[in-house]
This record gives structure tokens, sequence and C-alpha cells, in this order.
């Protein structure tokens, strides 16, 4: 979805001047298939406003209006809420919306096909770098020489490497299980995050249907040694484990999809630039999900290259060339660092039973809950509002 948007910001913003091609083997498959709902913070859907997918996805998002944060043991008759996040970004936008990654990524193809975008479903081979260009080769059709290459081809990027960029990473020792469930009471755009030992378990809602008439979005983080067995246990027993940790608030409950399970890691790429290379969403960052900033992260990275690639090119600069990109990784650094250490760090906070820490976690919750200039704050940051030099289409703004 990274790549996709900068591919239709940079056609959007300079037309005829610029020729966008995206290599994808994915581009094969029907992008509906994809059941994974992912949280769209208030900048980020501004910039999908900015770039006229919004309007058709909007039918398809479920506001969150509410988000409550407990922490608790498994077994423990009552979870109370430690910490309460309501309101709004600014008047009238939620700080998130939750969305079907199909339908968002639905949307940016048929936008990029509209405004011209070259897509052809096909990876590339290797690349090589000249004295002006970056020539790459795309599987079973043929080199392209380009300006600029955008490697935006997941955690285990082949571009990367192939540029010469090392990996910084370590494992969880957990993994996320995802999956849709539907419900019979209504969720009233609530998000719900049970803090507990072996790891977050979140409620995200959705837009209402399903077979019990209610939705939501399950991320259910498991030690990596339970879930094997977790998941190869007769659907009643899982669906009695998924009741322990979701609660009987919204009443009946049942699987609307096939729960998948996905390893964790922390991993960040030493440089974000190479020659005339620059990494994009997770071939730069992979951080962990407690905190659901992963994709837009990827998408405060497209924004940022997408400005600065067209400032340069209505300079006359270069838009591949080394101080065009030093730009880009100077703007980007200090937030996916400050950002993996946030998520890093509260995880390794919140997944232990250690009684001492349990302790002072629930105070500090406490504490910013009765601080609402400090609630604020979180949120706005949250919902990727609370800089003021945010680049321009995460205010929503065209380029």
């Amino acid at each position: 979805m990274a790549g996709l948007s900068l591919a239709l910001a940079l056609k959007t913003a300079l037309r005829d001047a610029l020729d966008v091609t995206l290599c994808d083997p994915a581009l094969q498959r029907d992008p509906t298939g994809d059941k994974r709902a992912f949280a769209i913070a208030a900048a980020a859907r501004r910039m999908l406003q900015a770039l006229d997918i919004w309007p058709g996805l909007e039918a398809e998002a479920q506001p969150v209006v509410d988000m409550v944060i407990t922490d608790s043991r498994l077994h423990d008759p009552v979870r109370p809420a430690f910490l309460t996040f309501g309101g709004e970004a600014s008047a009238g936008e939620p700080f998130a919306h939750m969305v079907e990654s199909g339908a968002v990524t639905s949307a940016l193809i048929e936008g990029c096909r509209k405004a011209g975008v070259i897509l052809r479903a096909a990876g590339i081979d290797r690349l090589s770098n000249e004295p002006d260009a970056v020539r790459v080769t795309v599987a079973g059709e043929g080199p392209i020489a380009a300006d600029l290459l955008v490697a935006a081809d997941g955690a285990r990027s082949r571009l990367r490497e192939q540029a010469g960029i090392s990996w910084i990473s370590w494992p969880y020792d957990q993994s996320g299980i995802v999956a849709t469930v539907t419900h019979e009471r209504d969720h009233e755009g609530r998000a719900i995050e049970h803090f507990l030992p072996s790891g977050p378990f979140a409620i995200l809602p959705l837009r209402p249907g399903g077979a019990l008439g209610h939705r939501s979005s399950i991320v259910w983080t498991e030690r990596s040694s339970a879930v094997p067995t977790l998941l190869a246990s007769d659907p009643g027993d899982l669906l009695e484990e998924l009741e322990r940790r979701f609660g009987l608030q919204l009443g009946r409950l049942a699987f609307e999809t096939r729960p998948q399970a996905y390893p964790l890691s922390f991993g960040v790429a030493r440089r974000f630039v190479a020659d005339r290379v620059a990494l994009l969403g997770d071939a730069a960052h992979v951080i962990h999900p407690i905190a659901g900033q992963g994709l837009n992260l990827g998408m405060h990275d497209a924004a940022a290259l997408a400005e600065i690639v067209v400032d340069a090119m209505r300079l006359g600069l270069d838009p591949g060339g080394a101080d065009t990109l030093d730009v880009y990784e100077r703007a980007r650094r200090l937030d996916i660092t400050a950002m993996g250490a946030v998520t890093d760090g509260l995880n390794r906070l919140f997944s232990n039973d250690i009684l001492p820490v349990r302790l002072i976690r629930d105070l500090g919750l406490g504490l910013v809950d009765r601080m609402p200039g400090l609630k604020r704050f979180f949120m706005q940051e949250a919902a990727g509002t609370g800089s003021d030099r945010m680049p321009r289409l995460l205010r929503g703004e065209a380029l």
C-alpha cells in the first residue's frame, strides 16, 4: 500500500513530466481476497483524501471513536480500564479508521491505473548502477533504466540486499494471530487493547456485517511456541480460547475468517538510501504491532519521499541524486527510530507478569488517564497529526 500510494502521488503531481512504473507479482492476484484489516490514522486518511482515494473507501471504513486499554492476567475475573482515549484528531475527524486491506489496495491500484502509472505484474530480478541511472531487470520482460528505484518489497527485501544496505533485526518470540470475528452486539466504534502476559490482544472495530450482525478484527499476540498447537486445535476449543481473551461484552462470537499467524520481529535498515535507491515501508523498517503504526509509518515514508522528489524535479534537480535522497534519509530517520524504540519498549514493558513492573506500569497508565493534556498529545501522535512539519500530503494538501 505504501508503494502504490507513492506511485500515485508522484504521477498525480507530475503527470507527463514523469514516467512511473510499479513492478509487483501480487498484481496478478485479486486484492479483494485479503481480509486483513489495518488502522488508517488520521494523517494517512488525509493523504488518501488528497489522492482522491478516500471518497471511494469511506463506505468501507469504520471510524474508531474510542479506545480502552486494560492490563490484566488471562484468568482475572475483572479487567479494569486503566486508560481511555476518546474524541477526534480535529473537529469532525476520528483519530483512525479501520479498513480491510483488500479494499484499500484495490482502490489504490485503480487510482494508479487511471493516473497513468505503468503496472507490471512481475518482480525485479536484479539491479545495477550506472553513472546517471539505475538499471533493473524485470522478471520475464527485460531491463528498465530509471533515475530512481524505490524498494517497497517488504521486510525480506531482495532489492535492499542488492543495494548493499544492511539490516538490524531481532525476533520477539511472539506471533501475531489475525482474524475477523463476528459478534452479536455493536462495538460502537470502540477499540480495546488488553495487555496480557503473553502480549497484547487487540479488538478493532469494523463495519457492520457478518453472520451475527457486527464485526471486529483481532490481533492476538501469543508466544510463538504455543501458536502451532493453538491453531491446530479443534474449532470449538479455539473459539473458547478466543472468548477467554475477547470477553463476553459483545455477546456470542464466531470466526468469520480463518485465523492466520505471523512471526513478529523488529527490524530497521542501517541506511534508507543507496545510489539511486530509496527504501520504503517494511523494506526500511518493521515494528511491533502493539500500537498499530506499521502501515502508517510506511504511508509517512511515501508522503515524505513524494514531496521531496516532486520538489526536486520542479527545481530541475535529479530525483535520484545523492542530495535529493539525503533529504529523504534525514526526514525519516528520527521518526522511524523513535517509533521503533517506543513500540519495542512498550512490548517489553507490558508482555510480562512481573509484579513490581505491573504496579509501576499500571500507575503510569492511571496518571496519564488523569492528565487531559498528555492524553491529547498521545492521541495526536497516534493520529499522526502531532507534528507541525508533516509532509503536505499528510495535511491533506496536494503536491
